[in-house]
C-alpha cells in the first residue's frame, strides 16, 4: 500500500496567506499528453472532468491555442518561449544530428534557451517538476531550473503500472511517498507528488512554480479497470454518434459559432497496410460498418483513454484542494492544456504491442478485462481520435487544426477579470514564458550561464486576463516532419507531409472557416504565396533542414 515516508511540512499562517494577495502569484502548469480538442467536458466532451471544468468556469477558455504538433517539441516551446527548432528539438529528441542537419537537430534542449524553471528560480521562486520530461535526458530537470522533481526523464512514454520507471531528483533525495507495485498507478502518483510539492512550496515562504507534465492519455493506454468500465457502455455507442453529440454540446456552450462546421471523419495517414489497419489513405470507417467484436474491443480502448483523463482530473481536484486549504488558490495562476491533438497511431483499430510493430488483435471475452492493465500496450486508434478532436481535422503529427490546436484553460482569481468567457485570439505555447514572466516580475536574460539566449518569441496574455482588448497581430509558424503551417490574421496556410496530402499547400480563412473545410488557395493565390514566402523566411531563420523546401 501507499505510505507517507516524510511529511515535515507546515502550513503558512493566515496572515502570510493574506499577504500573498499583493505578492507574485504561484504558477501551476498542468499538461496532458495527446488529449484531443474536445475531450474535456468544458470543451464539449462526455468524459467526467468536473475539476478542470470548474477551473474553466472560474477562468478563461481559449478556443485557438496552438502547439507544436507533437509531445517533445511542444514541451520545448512551453518551457522556453521559443519555437522548438530554436531549442534544438526541431522534430524529436534523440540522436544529435547537428553535423548533418544543423543546430535545430540537437535532439535535446540547447544552451541558448532558458526554461521557465531557470527564469522563475532566478526570480526567487521555488520550482517543482513532476511527470514526463521528454526534452532530452542528457540534462536532468534539476540541471534546467527545477529544485525538485519526480517522474521519468527518458522516452516518450513509460509503463504506468511500474513505479521503478520514475525517479526522485536531485539524485539522493529520499522519496516522500513510496508505493507497493500492486498499488501504483503513475497518473495518480504524479498527482500525489504534485500535491506534495505544492505543500513544500507553501512551506517555503516563497512563491512557487509547479510544472505537472502528465503522460496520460498517451499510449500505452493504462487505467484502473474500475474507472474504465463505467465508460464502456458510452463508447459502445460509437464515434459517429458521439461526435455529433459533442458538436451539439459545443454549440450549446458557445464554443462553436457561425464559423464552425461539423466535419466528417479524417483520412487515415499513409503507412504500411498492416500498420494502418489496411485503411491507409482512406477515410476512417463508420462505426456501424464494423463487426460487433471489433466494436467491443474499440469501446474498451476508448474507455481506458477516458479513464486516464478522469484520473488526471481527480488529481487536479486534489491540487486545487491543497491550494484552497492554505488560502493560495486566489493568487495562483493555473494553466491547463494538452501538448497536441489526439494521436492517430496507427489506424482505426489502434495497435497492440510495441508501437512500431503494427500488431492489432481483437480482444474478446477472455482478454477484454486485460485492456489497459499491467503488461499491456494498446493505442486508441485514428477513428476515436477523430472523436477526441471534434470537429477539427486530422491529428497529432500534422499541422491542421486537429493536430496543432489544443484546449487551454487559465484560472487566476486575483488576476483574471470577467471570468467564464471564451478567448478567441490565436495563442501559442511560446506565450507561456512571456505571460508568466510578466505576472511574476521575472526577467528574461540576454545571457545565461555564459551562453547568449535567443530572444523570446511569444506574447503575454495579461491584456486578455484583464479583459482590456485583444492581442497584437502577429504571425505564428509551424513545422513538424515537413507538415508545415503559417497563421497570420484570419489566414492559415498549411500542408501535410508524405503521409498526408503529399505536402500540397492549402489556404483557409479561419475566422470564417474554423474547421478548415474550404481550401481557398486557388481563389487567393497572392495570399498563399505571401504566406509561403513568410514561412520560408522563418524556416531559414530557425535553421529548418534543408532550409529551403521546394
Amino acid at each position: 500500500m501507499k505510505r507517507l515516508v516524510a511529511v515535515g511540512l507546515f502550513h503558512l499562517s493566515l496572515l502570510a496567506g493574506l499577504n500573498l494577495v499583493a505578492a507574485p502569484p504561484n504558477v501551476v502548469i498542468i499538461l496532458l499528453d495527446d488529449m484531443g480538442y474536445s475531450d474535456l467536458g468544458s470543451f464539449g466532451g462526455e468524459i467526467e472532468t468536473p475539476h478542470m471544468d470548474a477551473l474553466a468556469k472560474g477562468g478563461l477558455r481559449f478556443t485557438q491555442s496552438y502547439n507544436s504538433a507533437r509531445c517533445c517539441p511542444s514541451r520545448a516551446s512551453l518551457l522556453t518561449g521559443l519555437y522548438s527548432h530554436q531549442t534544438g528539438i526541431a522534430n524529436f529528441t534523440g540522436r544529435d544530428r547537428t553535423e548533418e542537419r544543423g543546430p535545430a537537430y540537437l535532439g535535446r534542449l540547447n544552451k541558448t534557451c532558458v526554461t521557465l524553471g531557470e527564469v522563475l528560480r532566478a526570480a526567487g521562486y521555488a520550482t517543482y517538476g513532476v511527470g514526463k520530461w521528454h526534452v532530452g535526458h542528457q540534462e536532468l530537470p534539476t540541471d534546467r531550473g527545477f529544485d525538485e522533481y519526480y517522474g521519468y526523464v527518458r522516452g516518450y512514454a513509460a509503463d504506468q503500472w511500474d513505479p521503478a520507471k520514475n525517479i526522485r531528483l536531485p539524485e539522493g533525495r529520499a522519496l516522500e511517498i513510496e508505493y507497493d507495485r500492486e498499488d501504483f498507478y503513475a497518473t495518480d502518483a504524479f498527482s500525489d507528488y504534485a500535491v506534495e510539492f505544492v505543500r513544500q512550496g507553501q512551506s517555503s515562504g516563497r512563491p512557487f512554480f509547479l510544472y505537472l507534465a502528465h503522460s496520460s492519455p498517451h499510449f500505452p493506454l493504462h487505467a484502473p479497470a474500475s474507472t474504465r468500465d463505467k465508460y464502456v457502455a458510452t463508447y459502445l455507442r460509437g464515434w459517429d454518434t458521439l461526435r455529433e453529440k459533442r458538436y451539439e454540446r459545443q454549440m450549446a456552450i458557445g464554443l462553436a459559432d457561425d464559423s464552425w462546421s461539423f466535419t466528417g471523419l479524417s483520412q487515415v495517414p499513409e503507412d504500411k497496410p498492416e500498420v494502418a489497419n489496411h485503411y491507409a489513405g482512406q477515410v476512417n470507417p463508420t462505426w456501424d460498418s464494423l463487426e460487433k467484436d471489433r466494436q467491443v474491443d474499440l469501446a474498451y480502448r476508448m474507455a481506458t483513454f477516458a479513464a486516464m483523463i478522469e484520473h488526471v482530473d481527480i488529481g487536479v481536484g486534489r491540487i486545487v484542494e491543497a491550494l484552497e486549504e492554505n488560502g493560495d488558490l486566489e493568487n495562483t495562476l493555473i494553466l491547463v492544456t494538452s501538448d497536441n491533438g489526439a494521436c492517430y497511431e496507427w489506424g482505426p483499430y489502434g495497435f497492440d504491442g510495441a508501437s512500431r510493430r503494427g500488431i492489432n488483435i481483437v480482444h474478446e471475452a477472455e482478454t477484454l478485462n486485460e485492456v489497459g492493465g499491467p503488461g499491456t500496450y494498446h493505442s486508441v486508434g485514428s477513428a476515436w481520435s477523430c472523436l477526441s478532436n471534434t470537429p477539427l481535422r486530422m491529428y497529432k503529427h500534422f499541422n491542421h487544426e486537429g493536430g496543432n490546436c489544443s484546449p487551454l484553460i487559465a484560472h487566476w482569481p486575483n488576476g483574471i477579470q470577467k471570468p467564464d468567457r471564451w478567448v478567441r485570439d490565436p495563442v501559442h505555447l511560446i506565450d507561456f514564458m512571456p505571460t508568466i514572466r510578466e505576472v511574476s516580475g521575472a526577467n528574461y536574460p540576454a545571457e545565461f550561464n555564459g551562453f547568449p539566449i535567443a530572444p523570446e518569441e511569444g506574447l503575454s496574455w495579461v491584456a486578455l486576463f484583464e479583459n482590456r482588448g485583444r492581442l497584437a497581430n502577429r504571425t505564428l509558424y509551424f513545422d513538424h516532419f515537413e507538415s508545415s503551417a503559417v497563421r497570420q490574421g484570419p489566414w492559415k496556410l498549411v500542408r501535410g507531409n508524405s503521409r498526408y496530402n503529399n505536402r500540397t499547400w492549402e489556404l483557409y480563412n479561419i475566422n470564417e472557416d474554423r474547421c478548415e473545410t474550404e481550401n481557398l488557395v486557388a481563389v487567393h493565390p497572392e495570399i498563399a504565396e505571401k504566406l509561403r514566402a513568410d514561412w520560408l523566411s522563418w524556416a531559414m531563420r530557425v535553421n529548418l533542414y534543408p532550409y529551403v523546401y521546394p
